[in-house]
Protein backbone atom coordinates (compact mmCIF):
# COMPACT_ATOMS: atom_id res chain seq x y z
CA UNK A 1 0.00 0.00 0.00
CA UNK A 2 1.18 3.52 -0.72
CA UNK A 3 2.52 5.40 2.30
CA UNK A 4 0.25 8.35 1.37
CA UNK A 5 -2.83 6.79 -0.29
CA UNK A 6 -5.12 9.82 0.09
CA UNK A 7 -2.60 12.45 -1.00
CA UNK A 8 -1.30 13.58 -4.35
CA UNK A 9 0.68 16.49 -5.74
CA UNK A 10 0.65 17.24 -9.42
CA UNK A 11 2.31 20.08 -11.30
CA UNK A 12 -0.17 21.56 -13.75
CA UNK A 13 1.97 24.26 -15.36
CA UNK A 14 5.61 25.32 -15.24
CA UNK A 15 6.73 28.89 -15.91
CA UNK A 16 9.11 29.05 -18.87
CA UNK A 17 11.37 31.81 -17.48
CA UNK A 18 11.60 30.91 -13.78
CA UNK A 19 11.10 27.88 -11.56
CA UNK A 20 7.60 29.04 -10.64
CA UNK A 21 4.90 26.42 -11.06
CA UNK A 22 1.19 25.93 -10.60
CA UNK A 23 0.18 22.72 -8.87
CA UNK A 24 -2.63 20.92 -7.08
CA UNK A 25 -2.08 19.45 -3.62
CA UNK A 26 -4.78 16.87 -2.90
CA UNK A 27 -5.56 15.94 0.73
CA UNK A 28 -8.36 14.05 2.54
CA UNK A 29 -9.99 17.38 3.40
CA UNK A 30 -9.85 18.89 -0.07
CA UNK A 31 -7.50 20.36 -2.64
CA UNK A 32 -5.04 23.24 -2.34
CA UNK A 33 -4.08 25.22 -5.42
CA UNK A 34 -0.40 26.08 -5.35
CA UNK A 35 1.35 28.45 -4.90
CA UNK A 36 -0.65 29.21 -1.77
CA UNK A 37 -0.47 30.83 1.64
CA UNK A 38 -1.22 28.98 4.89
CA UNK A 39 -2.76 31.09 7.65
CA UNK A 40 -1.70 30.49 11.25
CA UNK A 41 -4.33 29.30 13.72
CA UNK A 42 -1.61 28.92 16.34
CA UNK A 43 -3.76 27.79 19.28
CA UNK A 44 -6.54 26.38 17.07
CA UNK A 45 -7.77 29.90 16.37
CA UNK A 46 -6.93 32.59 13.85
CA UNK A 47 -7.08 35.48 16.26
CA UNK A 48 -10.23 37.57 16.00
CA UNK A 49 -11.95 35.74 13.14
CA UNK A 50 -14.04 32.61 12.77
CA UNK A 51 -13.23 29.72 10.47
CA UNK A 52 -16.34 30.65 8.47
CA UNK A 53 -14.94 34.15 7.90
CA UNK A 54 -11.57 32.66 6.99
CA UNK A 55 -13.25 30.39 4.44
CA UNK A 56 -15.33 33.28 3.02
CA UNK A 57 -12.07 35.18 2.45
CA UNK A 58 -11.05 32.39 0.00
CA UNK A 59 -8.67 30.56 2.33
CA UNK A 60 -7.85 27.00 1.26
CA UNK A 61 -5.52 25.79 4.06
CA UNK A 62 -4.60 26.75 7.62
CA UNK A 63 -2.13 25.52 10.23
CA UNK A 64 -2.07 24.97 13.98
CA UNK A 65 0.79 24.71 16.45
CA UNK A 66 1.77 21.41 18.06
CA UNK A 67 3.72 23.00 20.92
CA UNK A 68 0.90 25.20 22.16
CA UNK A 69 -1.82 22.59 21.71
CA UNK A 70 0.09 19.79 23.45
CA UNK A 71 0.29 22.08 26.49
CA UNK A 72 -3.25 23.45 26.29
CA UNK A 73 -5.76 21.84 26.03
CA UNK A 74 -3.61 18.73 25.39
CA UNK A 75 -3.54 16.38 22.42
CA UNK A 76 -5.78 13.83 24.13
CA UNK A 77 -8.44 16.47 24.76
CA UNK A 78 -8.35 17.59 21.12
CA UNK A 79 -8.66 13.96 20.03
CA UNK A 80 -11.68 13.42 22.29
CA UNK A 81 -13.27 16.53 20.80
CA UNK A 82 -12.99 14.95 17.35
CA UNK A 83 -9.63 16.39 16.25
CA UNK A 84 -8.75 19.89 15.14
CA UNK A 85 -11.08 19.94 12.13
CA UNK A 86 -14.21 19.18 14.15
CA UNK A 87 -13.16 21.22 17.18
CA UNK A 88 -12.46 24.31 15.08
CA UNK A 89 -15.32 23.89 12.63
CA UNK A 90 -12.85 23.82 9.73
CA UNK A 91 -13.51 21.37 6.89
CA UNK A 92 -10.51 22.23 4.70
CA UNK A 93 -6.89 21.05 4.59
CA UNK A 94 -4.74 21.69 7.64
CA UNK A 95 -1.07 21.47 8.61
CA UNK A 96 0.64 21.27 11.99
CA UNK A 97 4.29 21.95 12.74
CA UNK A 98 6.29 19.59 14.95
CA UNK A 99 6.60 21.86 17.99
CA UNK A 100 10.37 22.23 17.63
CA UNK A 101 10.33 25.84 16.47
CA UNK A 102 8.53 27.06 19.59
CA UNK A 103 10.57 24.94 22.00
CA UNK A 104 13.85 26.33 20.74
CA UNK A 105 12.79 29.89 20.10
CA UNK A 106 9.82 30.95 22.23
CA UNK A 107 11.05 33.36 24.85
CA UNK A 108 9.72 36.64 26.21
CA UNK A 109 7.28 37.14 23.34
CA UNK A 110 9.89 36.76 20.59
CA UNK A 111 10.10 33.96 18.08
CA UNK A 112 11.07 35.24 14.64
CA UNK A 113 13.94 37.45 15.82
CA UNK A 114 15.71 34.46 17.33
CA UNK A 115 15.43 32.07 14.42
CA UNK A 116 15.23 34.07 11.20
CA UNK A 117 17.22 37.18 12.04
CA UNK A 118 20.21 38.28 14.05
CA UNK A 119 19.80 38.23 17.79
CA UNK A 120 22.00 38.43 20.86
CA UNK A 121 19.43 36.63 22.99
CA UNK A 122 20.43 33.41 24.71
CA UNK A 123 18.25 30.33 24.71
CA UNK A 124 15.03 31.13 26.54
CA UNK A 125 14.89 29.94 30.14
CA UNK A 126 12.12 27.50 29.29
CA UNK A 127 14.63 25.45 27.24
CA UNK A 128 16.32 23.03 29.64
CA UNK A 129 18.20 20.41 27.62
CA UNK A 130 18.77 19.15 24.09
CA UNK A 131 19.78 15.50 23.91
CA UNK A 132 19.67 12.60 21.53
CA UNK A 133 16.35 11.65 23.12
CA UNK A 134 14.67 14.97 22.43
CA UNK A 135 14.14 18.44 23.85
CA UNK A 136 13.34 19.00 27.52
CA UNK A 137 11.63 22.26 28.41
CA UNK A 138 9.31 23.91 30.90
CA UNK A 139 5.79 24.92 29.98
CA UNK A 140 5.36 28.67 29.59
CA UNK A 141 1.91 28.19 31.17
CA UNK A 142 2.68 26.56 34.50
CA UNK A 143 6.38 25.69 34.58
CA UNK A 144 5.75 21.95 34.30
CA UNK A 145 8.56 19.90 32.77
CA UNK A 146 8.15 18.14 29.41
CA UNK A 147 10.33 16.20 26.99
CA UNK A 148 9.35 16.28 23.34
CA UNK A 149 10.87 13.42 21.39
CA UNK A 150 10.43 12.75 17.66
CA UNK A 151 8.05 9.93 18.54
CA UNK A 152 6.04 12.13 20.91
CA UNK A 153 5.77 14.89 18.31
CA UNK A 154 4.34 12.49 15.73
CA UNK A 155 1.96 10.97 18.29
CA UNK A 156 0.68 14.42 19.30
CA UNK A 157 0.18 15.44 15.67
CA UNK A 158 -1.62 12.16 14.97
CA UNK A 159 -4.06 12.93 17.79
CA UNK A 160 -4.53 16.52 16.62
CA UNK A 161 -5.55 15.07 13.24
CA UNK A 162 -4.32 17.54 10.57
CA UNK A 163 -3.66 16.45 7.00
CA UNK A 164 0.01 17.45 6.81
CA UNK A 165 2.48 17.00 9.67
CA UNK A 166 6.18 17.79 10.13
CA UNK A 167 9.16 15.95 11.58
CA UNK A 168 10.74 17.19 14.81
CA UNK A 169 13.88 19.23 14.23
CA UNK A 170 16.19 21.48 16.22
CA UNK A 171 15.84 25.09 15.11
CA UNK A 172 19.17 26.88 15.34
CA UNK A 173 19.33 30.67 15.70
CA UNK A 174 21.26 32.90 13.32
CA UNK A 175 24.19 33.63 15.58
CA UNK A 176 25.58 30.12 16.20
CA UNK A 177 28.74 28.94 14.48
CA UNK A 178 29.05 26.42 11.67
CA UNK A 179 30.19 23.56 13.92
CA UNK A 180 27.10 23.91 16.10
CA UNK A 181 24.88 24.21 13.03
CA UNK A 182 26.37 21.02 11.58
CA UNK A 183 25.88 19.05 14.81
CA UNK A 184 22.34 20.37 15.08
CA UNK A 185 21.56 19.46 11.47
CA UNK A 186 22.80 15.90 11.95
CA UNK A 187 20.73 15.58 15.13
CA UNK A 188 17.71 16.81 13.17
CA UNK A 189 18.38 14.14 10.54
CA UNK A 190 18.41 11.40 13.18
CA UNK A 191 15.22 12.84 14.66
CA UNK A 192 13.67 12.95 11.17
CA UNK A 193 14.35 9.24 10.69
CA UNK A 194 12.78 8.46 14.06
CA UNK A 195 9.82 10.68 13.15
CA UNK A 196 9.37 8.73 9.92
CA UNK A 197 9.60 5.38 11.74
CA UNK A 198 6.96 6.46 14.25
CA UNK A 199 4.79 7.80 11.43
CA UNK A 200 4.96 4.41 9.68
CA UNK A 201 4.07 2.54 12.87
CA UNK A 202 0.75 4.36 13.17
CA UNK A 203 0.09 5.34 9.57
CA UNK A 204 -3.63 5.26 8.76
CA UNK A 205 -3.29 6.94 5.37
CA UNK A 206 -4.97 10.13 6.57
CA UNK A 207 -1.79 12.16 7.10
CA UNK A 208 1.28 13.06 5.03
CA UNK A 209 4.72 13.73 6.50
CA UNK A 210 7.09 16.52 5.45
CA UNK A 211 10.85 16.48 6.06
CA UNK A 212 12.66 19.70 7.03
CA UNK A 213 15.83 21.13 5.49
CA UNK A 214 18.13 22.77 8.04
CA UNK A 215 21.76 23.89 7.63
CA UNK A 216 21.56 27.57 8.50
CA UNK A 217 23.29 29.97 6.11
CA UNK A 218 26.02 27.49 5.15
CA UNK A 219 25.95 26.33 1.53
CA UNK A 220 27.48 22.88 2.05
CA UNK A 221 25.21 22.14 5.02
CA UNK A 222 22.08 23.19 3.14
CA UNK A 223 23.11 20.90 0.27
CA UNK A 224 23.72 18.03 2.67
CA UNK A 225 20.36 18.57 4.38
CA UNK A 226 18.51 18.76 1.07
CA UNK A 227 20.15 15.57 -0.15
CA UNK A 228 19.23 13.80 3.09
CA UNK A 229 15.51 14.59 2.90
CA UNK A 230 15.48 13.76 -0.82
CA UNK A 231 16.60 10.24 0.08
CA UNK A 232 13.83 9.72 2.65
CA UNK A 233 10.24 8.78 1.69
CA UNK A 234 8.65 12.05 2.77
CA UNK A 235 5.58 13.29 0.94
CA UNK A 236 6.87 16.84 0.89
CA UNK A 237 9.66 19.11 2.06
CA UNK A 238 9.85 22.20 4.25
CA UNK A 239 12.73 24.69 4.27
CA UNK A 240 13.35 25.89 7.81
CA UNK A 241 15.91 27.22 10.24
CA UNK A 242 17.94 30.40 10.01
CA UNK A 243 17.57 32.05 6.63
CA UNK A 244 20.11 34.81 7.14
CA UNK A 245 20.57 38.37 8.34
CA UNK A 246 18.64 40.15 5.57
CA UNK A 247 16.35 39.52 2.64
CA UNK A 248 19.19 39.14 0.16
CA UNK A 249 20.79 36.38 2.20
CA UNK A 250 17.41 34.77 2.78
CA UNK A 251 16.75 34.71 -0.96
CA UNK A 252 20.14 33.10 -1.56
CA UNK A 253 19.58 30.43 1.11
CA UNK A 254 16.10 29.61 -0.19
CA UNK A 255 17.35 29.42 -3.77
CA UNK A 256 20.16 27.07 -2.82
CA UNK A 257 18.03 24.77 -0.66
CA UNK A 258 15.17 24.62 -3.16
CA UNK A 259 17.46 23.89 -6.10
CA UNK A 260 18.50 20.58 -4.51
CA UNK A 261 15.00 19.27 -3.81
CA UNK A 262 12.97 16.82 -5.84
CA UNK A 263 10.57 18.66 -8.12
CA UNK A 264 7.83 16.05 -7.81
CA UNK A 265 7.31 16.82 -4.12
CA UNK A 266 5.57 19.95 -2.73
CA UNK A 267 7.94 22.42 -1.04
CA UNK A 268 6.95 24.66 1.87
CA UNK A 269 8.85 27.68 3.20
CA UNK A 270 8.39 27.88 6.96
CA UNK A 271 7.45 31.15 8.64
CA UNK A 272 7.80 33.52 5.68
CA UNK A 273 4.97 35.81 4.63
CA UNK A 274 6.24 39.09 3.20
CA UNK A 275 4.65 39.73 -0.19
CA UNK A 276 8.00 40.29 -1.89
CA UNK A 277 9.37 37.17 -0.21
CA UNK A 278 6.45 35.17 -1.60
CA UNK A 279 6.99 36.36 -5.18
CA UNK A 280 10.72 35.64 -4.93
CA UNK A 281 10.10 32.26 -3.31
CA UNK A 282 7.63 31.22 -5.97
CA UNK A 283 10.21 32.16 -8.62
CA UNK A 284 12.51 29.54 -7.06
CA UNK A 285 9.82 26.84 -7.00
CA UNK A 286 8.32 27.23 -3.52
CA UNK A 287 4.73 25.96 -3.40
CA UNK A 288 3.40 27.09 0.00
CA UNK A 289 4.23 29.65 2.68
CA UNK A 290 3.03 30.41 6.21
CA UNK A 291 3.33 33.38 8.53
CA UNK A 292 1.40 35.21 11.26
CA UNK A 293 2.18 38.53 9.54
CA UNK A 294 -1.21 39.32 7.88
CA UNK A 295 -3.27 38.87 11.04
CA UNK A 296 -0.63 40.16 13.44
CA UNK A 297 -0.35 43.54 11.70
CA UNK A 298 -4.16 43.72 11.60
CA UNK A 299 -4.16 43.71 15.39
CA UNK A 300 -1.93 46.78 15.22
CA UNK A 301 -4.35 48.58 12.91
CA UNK A 302 -2.42 47.92 9.69
CA UNK A 303 -4.10 46.91 6.44
CA UNK A 304 -2.36 45.41 3.42
CA UNK A 305 -2.73 47.65 0.38
CA UNK A 306 -1.27 47.71 -3.15
CA UNK A 307 -0.38 51.42 -3.03
CA UNK A 308 1.49 50.96 0.22
CA UNK A 309 3.16 47.89 -1.26
CA UNK A 310 4.31 49.95 -4.24
CA UNK A 311 5.99 52.33 -1.79
CA UNK A 312 7.78 49.43 -0.12
CA UNK A 313 5.74 49.31 3.10
CA UNK A 314 3.04 46.73 2.24
CA UNK A 315 0.42 48.23 4.59
CA UNK A 316 -1.51 51.31 5.64
CA UNK A 317 -1.65 52.31 9.30
CA UNK A 318 -5.33 53.05 9.85
CA UNK A 319 -4.57 54.66 13.21
CA UNK A 320 -3.06 57.62 11.38
CA UNK A 321 -5.08 60.83 11.65
CA UNK A 322 -5.38 61.21 7.88
CA UNK A 323 -7.92 58.36 7.87
CA UNK A 324 -10.20 59.97 10.49
CA UNK A 325 -12.75 61.35 8.02
CA UNK A 326 -11.93 59.16 5.02
CA UNK A 327 -15.15 57.71 3.61
CA UNK A 328 -13.35 55.36 1.26
CA UNK A 329 -12.82 51.66 1.93
CA UNK A 330 -9.34 50.31 2.62
CA UNK A 331 -9.10 49.39 -1.06
CA UNK A 332 -11.79 50.25 -3.60
CA UNK A 333 -10.78 47.30 -5.78
CA UNK A 334 -10.89 44.75 -2.95
CA UNK A 335 -13.76 42.26 -2.82
CA UNK A 336 -13.59 41.46 0.90
CA UNK A 337 -16.62 42.08 3.12
CA UNK A 338 -14.75 44.77 5.06
CA UNK A 339 -14.04 46.83 1.96
CA UNK A 340 -17.57 46.29 0.66
CA UNK A 341 -19.22 47.69 3.81
CA UNK A 342 -16.91 49.82 5.93
CA UNK A 343 -14.85 52.98 5.52
CA UNK A 344 -11.35 53.83 6.63
CA UNK A 345 -12.89 56.50 8.85
CA UNK A 346 -15.03 53.92 10.65
CA UNK A 347 -12.07 51.57 11.11
CA UNK A 348 -9.99 54.48 12.41
CA UNK A 349 -12.72 55.24 14.96
CA UNK A 350 -12.89 51.59 16.08
CA UNK A 351 -9.14 51.51 16.57
CA UNK A 352 -9.10 54.73 18.58
CA UNK A 353 -12.03 53.47 20.67
CA UNK A 354 -10.18 50.15 21.18
CA UNK A 355 -13.15 48.21 19.85
CA UNK A 356 -12.32 44.56 19.11
CA UNK A 357 -14.37 44.74 15.91
CA UNK A 358 -11.53 46.74 14.34
CA UNK A 359 -9.13 43.82 14.60
CA UNK A 360 -11.67 41.43 13.12
CA UNK A 361 -12.53 43.63 10.15
CA UNK A 362 -8.92 44.43 9.28
CA UNK A 363 -7.94 40.76 9.69
CA UNK A 364 -10.66 39.76 7.22
CA UNK A 365 -9.26 42.26 4.72
CA UNK A 366 -5.67 41.11 5.18
CA UNK A 367 -6.62 37.44 4.82
CA UNK A 368 -8.56 38.18 1.65
CA UNK A 369 -5.69 40.32 0.35
CA UNK A 370 -3.09 37.58 0.87
CA UNK A 371 -5.33 35.05 -0.83
CA UNK A 372 -5.66 37.44 -3.76
CA UNK A 373 -1.86 37.81 -3.92
CA UNK A 374 -1.34 34.07 -4.37
CA UNK A 375 -4.30 33.86 -6.77
CA UNK A 376 -2.69 36.61 -8.87
CA UNK A 377 0.60 34.72 -8.78
CA UNK A 378 -1.07 31.54 -10.03
CA UNK A 379 -2.79 33.50 -12.79
CA UNK A 380 0.50 35.15 -13.81
CA UNK A 381 2.21 31.78 -14.10
CA UNK A 382 -0.64 30.47 -16.22
CA UNK A 383 -0.70 33.44 -18.63
CA UNK A 384 3.09 33.73 -18.92
CA UNK A 385 3.45 37.11 -17.19
CA UNK A 386 4.97 35.91 -13.94
CA UNK A 387 8.61 36.81 -14.67
CA UNK A 388 7.66 40.34 -15.70
CA UNK A 389 5.47 40.89 -12.64
CA UNK A 390 8.06 39.35 -10.32
CA UNK A 391 10.92 41.51 -11.62
CA UNK A 392 10.24 44.53 -9.34
CA UNK A 393 10.35 42.24 -6.28
CA UNK A 394 13.59 40.69 -7.48
CA UNK A 395 15.10 44.16 -7.95
CA UNK A 396 13.84 45.46 -4.60
CA UNK A 397 15.98 43.31 -2.32
CA UNK A 398 18.64 44.31 0.16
Amino acid sequence: MSRYPHFNFKIEQQDTKTKARVGLLQTPHGDVETPNFIFCATKASIKGVTTCQVKQANTQIILANTYHLMLQPGAETVERLGGLHKMMGWDGPMLTDSGGFQIFSLGHGSVASEIKRTSDQQRPKTMLKISEEGATFRSYLDGSKHTLTPEKSIDVQRKLGPDIILVLDECTPFNVDKDYTARSMNLSHRWAKRSLDEFDRGNNGKQALYGIIQGGVYEDLRKEAADYVNDQPFFGHAIGGSLGADKAQMAAVVKLARSRLKDERPVHLLGIGGIGDIWRGVAEGIDTFDCVHPTRIARHGCALHPEAEARGREHLNLKNARHKEDNNPIDEKCGCTTCQKYSRGYLHHLLKAKELLAFQLISIHNIFYMNQVVADIRAAIKDGSFAEKCAPYQANIS
